[in-house]
């Protein structure tokens, strides 16, 4: 879920670093302005949030054996192809400089008040739990199946700002 919200970024960033339309990734263009961004998007989804190859497939509108091309392909790429190499450190450093720019939490206590300083907070009849992770910090929400999604749209929102996962137990 996160992952596929991260690669929609990482997509919009490279199209426009690149110059291209907002979506024009996943056009089933084989023409070199959609093949090079799409092969560099993917390979940075790989290398820095290390996104599951189906899940840039999925939003790509490609199948998941294209992504292990462009992993088996990316070092002959970066060595022998100039247009590629450009674009790929183009797009790395603006896409790790925006991950480096997100908010990070020193401890547990940290994350756990910051979460309720802005609204979420576990019920006390506690049904399912949201498992909020930011780095190697992880917390426990706990909350009923009436107040779940209004919870889990809450996390989204006020860790948008942070590198976080979701998970839900």
């Amino acid at each position: 879920m996160i992952d596929a919200i991260n690669f929609k970024i990482l997509c919009d960033l490279t199209t426009n670093l690149v110059g291209l339309r907002k979506g024009s990734l996943a056009y089933k263009s084989r023409e070199q302005k959609y093949q090079v961004p799409r092969a560099v998007a993917s390979i940075v989804a790989r290398m820095i949030d290390e996104t599951h190859r189906t899940t840039i497939a999925k939003e790509l509108k490609r199948d998941r054996s294209l992504i292990y091309h462009y992993e088996k392909m990316h070092e002959s790429n970066y060595r022998s192809f100039p247009k590629y190499r450009e674009i790929f450190n183009q797009v790395y450093n603006a896409y790790s400089n925006l991950q480096g720019a997100k908010r990070t939490f020193v401890d547990e206590g940290q994350l756990e008040s910051y979460l309720r300083d802005n609204g979420v907070e576990s019920s006390e009849k506690h049904q399912t739990t949201i498992r909020v992770t930011s780095g190697r910090l992880e917390v426990d929400i706990k909350v009923s199946y009436k107040d779940f999604y209004n919870q889990l749209e809450k996390c989204k929102f006020v860790m948008t700002d942070c590198n976080y996962n979701l998970e839900i137990i």
